[in-house]
Order: C-alpha cells, then sequence, then structure tokens
C-alpha cells in the first residue's frame, strides 16, 4: 500500500534514508546530514511525501515536486528510497508507477530525475521500463565516496 507520509512516520523514514545518504553512492546530499537536516529536506512543504508499507512496516518512500518554478513548474521531480530489506520486491517500481499517476493527477505534464549517478544500474534500468529515456549526460558530475568520478545522467518522460 502507498500513502501519504504523517508525522508518525519519520522514525521510518529516517531508517531508510540515513543508510543511502551515509553511503553516499545515489544522492547528492552531504553524507553527513544529520537527522534533522534530513527531516527538513525530505518533509520539505513543498513535496507531496509518500510511503510504501505491508502490514504496518514502511518500505520505501518518495517525494514529489515541481522541478522547477514558473514556466518549468508543469515538470516534476522526485526522490525515491527504499530499505534495504525491501530491495528487489517491487517497492520501488510499485512507488514509480504511483508517482506517475500522482504526477498526472496533479496536471503535471512530464516528470525528470536531474541526476541519475550512472553507477546506478537498478534504478536506471527501472526507470528504463516505465518509459523514461536519457536526455543528457553530465561527465563526471559525481564524486563518489571512493574518490573516483562518474557521469551523472539526466532521465525524461511525458506524461
Amino acid at each position: 500500500m502507498i500513502r501519504p507520509a504523517v508525522a508518525a512516520d519519520w522514525p521510518a523514514i529516517w531508517a531508510i534514508l540515513k543508510p543511502v545518504i551515509r553511503a553516499g553512492e545515489t544522492y547528492t546530499l552531504d553524507r553527513d546530514m544529520d537527522e534533522a537536516q534530513a527531516r527538513a529536506y525530505w518533509l520539505n512543504p513543498a513535496h507531496d511525501v509518500f510511503v510504501s508499507e505491508e502490514d504496518g512496516q514502511v518500505l520505501g518512500t518518495y517525494y514529489l515536486r515541481a522541478n522547477q518554478a514558473g514556466g518549468g513548474a508543469h515538470v516534476c521531480n522526485c526522490g525515491y528510497m527504499t530499505g534495504q530489506a525491501a530491495q528487489g520486491k517491487g517497492v520501488a517500481r510499485a512507488m514509480g508507477l504511483h508517482s506517475l499517476d500522482h504526477a498526472r493527477a496533479r496536471g503535471f505534464r512530464a516528470m525528470q530525475f536531474n541526476f541519475v549517478v550512472s553507477t546506478n544500474a537498478r534504478a536506471i534500468g527501472l526507470w528504463e521500463s516505465l518509459g523514461f529515456e536519457i536526455v543528457g549526460r553530465l561527465p563526471g558530475a559525481f564524486r563518489r565516496p571512493a574518490s573516483d568520478y562518474v557521469d551523472a545522467l539526466v532521465m525524461f518522460r511525458a506524461l
């Protein structure tokens, strides 16, 4: 089940976000970001935040927001994270499909991911299977914790 997040979900959301942030492999977030900073970022008032749950356990979370203001406000952007125990079980796909439906219902005309790390093969495969195309490549734009630089991709799909 995917539903809007409520304040009581924060501990479960933080339990999902923290290891992803600390790993530093897929998001351009400060690896030392503390819980208060993460909460302000993820639960930003401009974000529609959802959780995926099963039997009362939060398995994943995503947010949806306008990618830009003004003339670009008809394109949305999302961030997704799945708990380690739920990876490979279709949670990310379900959240991706839900986000596409939610974006359409909100009146967005397209969805864009601004910075998909090129080594994140699972995410790239999922987004391509949901109709996203790679429309740009930013050479060496992401520095991994191992200190190597990899490309970041811009992915897009019309709704």
